[in-house]
């Protein structure tokens, strides 16, 4: 899980550099349909509005109602990970146990195989979890920022305290601060081994929020709250509803 995320992080860091000049002139096709059509949105989004800041809010609504069912999947997952949790619950105890106690270094791989055929027998993957809400998110991030940088009057609007197009540290800090708070939400929506397996990202994803806000237009980190707390919300709403509503799919095998 660790490489697949820093594989998405390193493939959007590339795009983003090397989108930077056809984004800029007309003609291109990164330019003319996908960063020139989410200008033309943001205006008239911000003209009903009568602002640019409260277009990107809506917008960053919009995309997390659409990702929702991805997310509300994700969660079905992992509320069947955690009935297959409790079923091999003991058995995984007795090996892990034996691992600690064990000090022969053959014997302990033994030991792990052992675990990992365990996994295998009830289709249990601790480290199930998917980047695709991350990527299709992507050419949102790349069109809102460049975006920012091709118009003047969105660059130059103030929301808040501050203006869209110029760095804001505050509202960076906010992203990072959302981002891990919404992580630490999940979590519990996880079993406990996959919490511990998760503690990587839960470090990784928002300090990247954070390093990529503080140098970025105001606007992206905007994106990233607002989405933050929905996704905070829907956590939440998605543990008490599978609280009530198991999924009805078999622990086992």
């Amino acid at each position: 899980m660790k490489k697949q995320l820093l594989l998405a992080l390193t493939l959007l860091s590339a795009i983003v550099l090397s989108g930077c000049q056809s984004a800029q002139t007309e003609g291109h096709f990164f330019h003319d349909y996908l960063v020139n059509p989410f200008v033309k949105l943001i205006h008239a989004l911000g003209e009903m509005l009568g602002s640019y800041g409260l277009a990107i809010i809506v917008i960053t609504i919009v995309v997390r109602l659409i990702l929702m069912p991805l997310m509300l999947n994700s969660m079905k997952k992992q509320a069947v990970m955690r009935q297959k949790m409790e079923v091999v619950k003991p058995k995984m105890t007795a090996i892990q146990d034996r691992l600690k106690a064990e000090k022969n270094p053959e014997e302990q791989r033994k030991i792990q195989m052992e675990m990992m055929g365990l996994y295998k027998e009830h289709d249990i993957n601790p480290m199930a979890m998917g980047c695709l809400p991350m990527l299709l998110q992507t050419p949102i991030w790349m069109g809102l920022y460049y975006g920012i940088t091709i118009s003047p009057d969105i660059r130059s609007h103030e929301f808040l305290w501050f203006r869209l197009g110029n760095p804001d540290i505050a509202m960076a800090i906010i992203a990072g601060i959302i981002y891990y708070v919404q992580f630490r939400v999940s979590m519990q929506t996880m079993p406990a081994e996959q919490q511990q397996q998760m503690k990587f990202i839960g470090l990784l994803s928002p300090v990247m929020i954070l390093i990529f806000s503080v140098s970025a237009p105001a606007a992206l980190p905007i994106y990233w709250a607002v989405s933050g707390l929905i996704l905070i919300f829907q956590s939440w709403l998605g543990r008490k509803y599978y609280q009530t509503h198991p999924p009805v799919e078999n622990a086992t095998k």
